[in-house]
């Protein structure tokens, strides 16, 4: 299929894009490898790429929204560069991990239905098990498992992350 010209909707180039769906030769049936690439490279899948994707695929914007809606990995709204997952399954329930998601939300001054910091550097999420039960309460931060947790520790793995990012 030949390459679509670059396109500019609501400021963002498509180049990047194209060039994702250029790598999987424009084939619908490599749809998730596509909005993988598109969520590494932009940490969510805005509105206007699913439909340029779609447009680009020759397949519905529905069915774009579809797959982009039905797997947890994918995600509509702008996530941070840092992603904290608080365990909530039974054995870190049980130890507190409530406790440590308020304090985590807490710090980082997120309302209720937020989960993304305003400057984009973290994103709060819960997650059914982390899958390191003997070391609960536990709280992934970028895939790395930190445990057995409480408020105090939670609060100073994030800030010291918050001063590396002030480093880079």
């Amino acid at each position: 299929m030949e390459r679509l010209e670059p396109e500019v909707a609501l400021g963002r180039s498509f180049e990047k894009v194209n060039a994702i769906l250029e790598k999987h030769g424009y084939d619908s049936t490599n749809l998730i490898a596509i909005l993988q690439e598109i969520q590494e490279e932009y940490r969510y899948l805005p509105e206007e790429i699913l439909t340029y994707v779609a447009t680009a695929l020759r397949v519905s914007p529905a069915y774009v929204y579809g797959v982009a809606t039905f797997y947890a990995q994918f995600s509509l709204k702008p996530k941070g560069k840092h992603i904290i997952r608080v365990c909530d399954g039974t054995a870190c329930h049980v130890k507190g991990s409530e406790k440590v998601l308020k304090a985590v939300r807490e710090y980082l001054g997120l309302r209720e239905g937020e989960n993304t910091t305003p400057d984009l550097l973290f994103t709060v999420e819960t997650v059914a098990c982390i899958g390191a039960c003997a070391l609960a309460p536990v709280m992934a931060v970028d895939n790395e498992v930190f445990g057995p947790m409480d408020e105090e520790r939670a609060r100073q793995i994030i800030e010291e992350i918050e001063k590396r990012s002030e480093v880079s």
